[in-house]
């Protein structure tokens, strides 16, 4: 690979990383159409051809029913979560849109449209479904994470800056009541996009004296110290970020990085937790995981 590949590789890399630590706590994610892309392919290999015939003919079945109801909400759901286990991102787009207009407060299923329309492509529709959300919620730390995403895989960072400033700025005025250390975290992240480590760091060290049990800005310093070429200076941020996550994060920050030893990455067992919101979801905001890759 040469070097300006491998350049690109790194932002790409730092921006899907960073993704995790601005929208924590606050998020849902297209993780498991990520996750499950490749398993079609596997299945076609052999690994798992059964497993995958079985799913299309759950499919089939709920396909049937949607013919007869086509706003049965348990069918749309099943036919849902059986795309995402399938790795079929353009066929979940479809059940996504009708729960999504079925169910207009519960926006994780429109930030779920939204991406699945960005994994496939379809920037102008991923963009309306986020704009869609920010008329109604304006300062949605989701959809601007969304948002943010978009303009810069067109390489239009000022613009996502601009759109950040502004958000800022209308919370300052006590205009939108949104959580500003979120906002300031996304805003970190344009910052190391565009290679402008010194003002992403100076905002990573702001926002952790501000709260000093918050691992999301700690986590970034050492990301970005990475990603300068600086393990030496990573590496105690690391086990700082690992010590002071939640435990449904610390696999993920283990994951992240060679630089944690092992006696700092033993977890917990956990039981796996969905990303797709109930039948009936909460109105409380679903843990996150990265964002789609550029």
């Amino acid at each position: 690979m040469s070097s300006s590949q491998d350049k690109q590789s790194k932002k790409t890399w730092i921006l899907v990383v960073l993704a995790l630590i601005v929208i924590a706590f606050v998020g849902v994610s297209i993780l498991p159409f990520l996750a499950n892309r490749d398993q079609p392919q596997q299945a076609t290999n052999g690994a798992n051809q059964q497993q995958q015939e079985e799913l299309a003919d759950q499919a089939r079945g709920y396909e049937a029913v949607l013919e007869r109801e086509p706003d049965n909400e348990n069918a749309l759901q099943g036919l849902l979560e059986i795309r995402l286990q399938q790795g079929d991102v353009e066929g979940a787009i479809a059940p996504l849109e009708q729960l999504a207009d079925l169910n207009p407060e519960q926006e994780a299923y429109r930030i779920l449209l939204a991406q699945a329309k960005q994994e496939t492509g379809d920037v102008e529709g991923a963009a309306s479904a986020y704009r869609y959300i920010l008329d109604e919620q304006p300062g949605d730390p989701r959809a601007l994470q969304g948002l943010v995403d978009l303009y810069l895989q067109k390489d239009r960072p000022e613009a996502a800056i601009g759109e950040l400033e502004e958000t800022l700025e209308l919370a300052e005025n006590n205009e939108i009541d949104v959580d500003t250390t979120s906002i300031r975290l996304l805003l970190a992240q344009v910052y190391a996009r565009m290679d402008d480590f010194d003002r992403a760091i100076a905002l990573y060290q702001e926002l952790a004296e501000a709260d000093p049990s918050d691992f999301r800005p700690v986590l970034g310093q050492a990301l970005v110290k990475q990603e300068q070429g600086d393990e030496e200076a990573a590496k105690p941020l690391y086990e700082e970020a690992f010590a002071l996550a939640p435990a449904e994060y610390k696999d993920q920050i283990r994951d992240m990085t060679p630089l944690l030893d092992d006696e700092n990455a033993e977890l917990p067992e956990q039981a796996p937790e969905s990303d797709l919101p109930a039948q009936e979801p909460e109105t409380e905001e679903i843990p996150v995981s990265p964002v789609p890759e550029e």
